[in-house]
């Protein structure tokens, strides 16, 4: 659950990456230099973009990278293992170069997200579990920011570990949710581990239990009577629920110089209930309680509640959130992009006959370009040795459009891959939660172009290419398809 010194995740691996390393052991490859590259090639929901969460997760596995006696001794027992490279793997420490963008950064597909350069060893043993951890975290910090969009400015809470695919999940799902956006957690243990603020209120065991629905929240507001939320749909929303919970307003709390704090519905048509209620509400001087919603949401089912005149608050979102059920997939790769021999760089290439399976080779240096409003216009890969200036105008390459003569102009560069590894040490920061969720919001509000976040048919954002790292790309093809 916690990546930490109590708890070795170092065999999280396919086998494939620990027979292969065992054989560039065997042929003295063990320190031959490799580039790889971490990228994905779709946004999930047909999305304008995605952002990028795990990374502090990344950085941890790494620092804590080590073989214990009881894995080598597992390895061992599988008896397709060189001793001489079980002994290795004894005294094994990570000790590449990892770049990656900032976490919480905007991201599209194609683009370099993390790069490796390391050993190839190095970089075979961790392929795995980076992906399980990036491919987690950015569905669901993803999936988040979109159904916070969807509630336009409502609070929107996580109430999904209970639906999440164990338990790390919830915990690290509860993370990335924060990142994109959302306000707070019903996972204590996230809460605790990353300091997300919790929320919660009762369950209809609660109102069960008692018999009396009215005693039941009496009894509840005699615990919280600072932070009294019911649940009113355990019966009847319209003729038992809100009716009882108006009168535990008028009789047990205004007489304390207590308000009613809220209501929550969690069952029904959640668009006609939530109008109903708020008119009872408000007829009974009871304007300032709040309608809270729950009950299998998601972007799409929140932006038409809201289409109808629902009068909802805040969405409790739980199974569709924590699942990222309508496209569950994130789809990371974990791709070669050059080899070191003799001293120099060869880049290498994936080919496919599925166009969009080629890999970008070679080592790169991606750029976000933005317009002279701060807009970022489109994202940009140059060879990692040239020097990117907008102080002119800039030819680049469209790659469908590769014919075209076509410049930035008035615009300025960002690199945005930053060192996070170093030598196998951290070289990055530890970021705040709210910091990187910050970072999230802003890029959305001020650099991200309101086309590309439409839920529908949004506007591509391009991956450029500079002239030099094109003609590379190009050069590279054609001797593969002569081969």
């Amino acid at each position: 659950m916690v990546q930490n010194s109590q708890r070795n995740i170092t065999m999280l691996m396919d086998l494939y990456e620990l027979t292969m390393s065992n054989g560039y052991f065997s042929d003295t490859y063990t320190d031959e230099q490799v580039v790889f590259d971490v990228f994905y090639r779709k946004n999930p929901d047909n999305a304008g973009f995605s952002i990028f969460a795990g990374l502090e997760q990344v950085i941890e596995y790494i620092e804590n990278l080590h073989f214990d006696e009881e894995e080598i001794a597992y390895l061992r027992s599988l008896q397709i293992f060189k001793e001489e490279f079980l002994t290795y793997l004894s005294t094994y420490q990570f000790r590449g170069h990892i770049e990656a963008l900032p976490e919480g950064t905007i991201m599209y597909p194609h683009e370099p997200i993390l790069t490796v350069t390391a050993s190839i060893i190095d970089a075979q043993l961790i392929e795995t579990a980076v992906l399980t951890i990036l491919n987690h975290q950015c569905l669901i910090a993803t999936k988040a920011q979109r159904i916070v969009k969807a509630a336009a400015g409502r609070g929107v809470a996580d109430f999904g570990a209970r639906r999440a695919h164990n338990v790390d999940a919830a915990v690290y799902g509860a993370r990335a949710a924060y990142i994109g956006g959302v306000a707070s957690t019903a996972t204590v243990l996230a809460g605790q581990m990353f300091s997300i603020p919790v929320s919660g209120t009762m369950a209809h065991s609660w109102v069960m239990y008692y018999g009396d629905e009215y005693e039941a929240f009496k009894q509840f507001a005699s615990v919280y009577p600072d932070a009294t939320i019911l649940l009113v749909d355990t019966y009847d929303v319209l003729h038992s629920g809100i009716p009882n919970a108006i009168k535990l307003a008028k009789e047990v709390l205004i007489p304390q110089g207590k308000r009613l704090q809220g209501v929550r519905l969690d069952s029904g048509d959640l668009a006609y209930l939530s109008q109903k209620v708020r008119v009872m509400l408000d007829e009974a001087g009871l304007s300032d309680c709040k309608i809270m919603a729950s009950n299998s949401l998601d972007e799409y089912t929140i932006r038409s509640i809201l289409q109808q005149g629902g009068a909802i608050d805040g969405f409790g979102v739980g199974e569709r959130l924590i699942t990222a059920k309508s496209d569950p997939v994130f789809g990371c790769v974990y791709k070669m992009a050059s080899v070191k021999r003799n001293g120099q760089w060869e880049p290498r290439i994936k080919v496919s006959e599925s166009i969009e399976k080629i890999t970008n080779p070679g080592r790169k240096a991606l750029y976000r370009v933005y317009d002279a409003k701060g807009f970022a216009i489109a994202d940009l890969i140059a060879l990692a040795d040239e020097t990117v200036s907008m102080s002119a105008p800039y030819r680049y390459i469209h790659p469908q459009k590769p014919w075209k003569e076509m410049y930035f102009e008035n615009c300025t560069v960002k690199r945005l891959q930053v060192p996070v590894i170093d030598g196998g040490k951290r070289v990055y920061p530890k970021q705040s939660l709210t910091d990187i969720r910050k970072f999230v919001q802003h890029q959305i509000e001020h650099e991200i172009w309101r086309e590309e976040q439409r839920f529908e048919n949004p506007h591509i954002h391009y991956l450029d290419m500079s002239p030099s790292y094109y003609a590379m790309k190009m050069n590279l093809l054609d001797k593969v398809d002569k081969h």
